[in-house]
């Protein structure tokens, strides 16, 4: 049975994931990935398949996040349905087959690459660059080109494109909370197709812990997701409220800190 402390850690993660993905777009991949492999060590999973079994929770759990921030974001009217429509089978695509990839290699090189990239991701963040103001949207193959992408490096750190998917819009002249919100619907397809990518992949490998399925621990995923489902409407009020960009930066710094917490701690 769970003890009452992991709980606890799971409602509590829910709860601020569920904020900053209503308020960021994000699917809290960022968030969840380094404190799951935390508490998984911790719960004495086997180091080898630590980081995978963080990947495909924080996936599964951001099915739920990422479809009430979606909402919440739809009901201001500030989601771009025919930017989701050009990116979602791209994203599905890229996403899914990219689980293949995630699935062979170590637990190190995949913290080291989640390290780097959420370095490289809060260094945009800072940078805050303004596109040209001649600079249009993409047509459908360049959707359906930065889709793929998306879709391919989120299921290597598990977010929900967010990360991505703000910083391109924007550089494509979208404002930034129709970008929020565009993004924070991306990241429905993205954590679909992720979890699946993660159950199938994870199912040759055996597990203690009979509440996993594949790379996916269930109560986790059950407990995160009862908690950010109410707080991403939440942090969706806020970003129309509160100075966006500073809290950008904020949770740059956040990123940083918890990314090199997870190396640590594989290493």
């Amino acid at each position: 049975m769970l003890e009452i402390e992991w709980i606890f850690s799971f409602l509590i993660l829910g709860s601020f994931v569920g904020f900053m993905a209503g308020l960021l777009g994000i699917g809290g991949g960022g968030i969840m990935v380094p404190i799951l492999t935390s508490i998984f060590i911790l719960q004495g999973v086997d180091s080898d398949n630590v980081i995978h079994l963080a990947l495909g929770t924080s996936m599964a759990s951001m099915i739920m996040t990422s479809f009430s921030s979606l909402r919440a974001h739809h009901a201001k009217g500030a989601v771009l349905w025919k930017v989701v429509k050009g990116m979602a089978v791209g994203i599905a695509i890229g996403t899914f087959l990219s689980t293949f990839l995630a699935s062979i290699l170590s637990s190190l090189y995949l913290a080291i690459f989640f390290t780097v990239f959420m370095a490289f991701v809060s260094f945009q963040m800072f940078l805050n660059k303004k596109p040209k103001a001649s600079r249009e949207l993409a047509g459908t193959t360049g959707l359906f080109a930065a889709g793929s992408g998306i879709g391919a490096i989120s299921a290597l750190v598990s977010i929900g494109g967010g990360s991505l998917t703000v910083p391109y819009l924007t550089w494509q002249n979208v404002e930034i909370k129709r970008a929020i919100g565009t993004s924070a619907a991306i990241g429905l397809p993205i954590s679909i197709a992720g979890t699946l990518g993660y159950l199938v992949n994870g199912l040759g490998h055996s597990s203690v812990d009979a509440y996993t399925l594949g790379f996916v621990n269930l109560p986790a995923v059950l407990l995160i997701s009862a908690t950010s489902f109410f707080m991403a409407p939440i942090g969706a009020s806020f970003t129309h409220r509160l100075p966006v960009p500073i809290l950008k930066k904020i949770f740059a710094i956040l990123l940083i800190i918890l990314s090199i917490k997870m190396l640590v701690t594989v290493l």
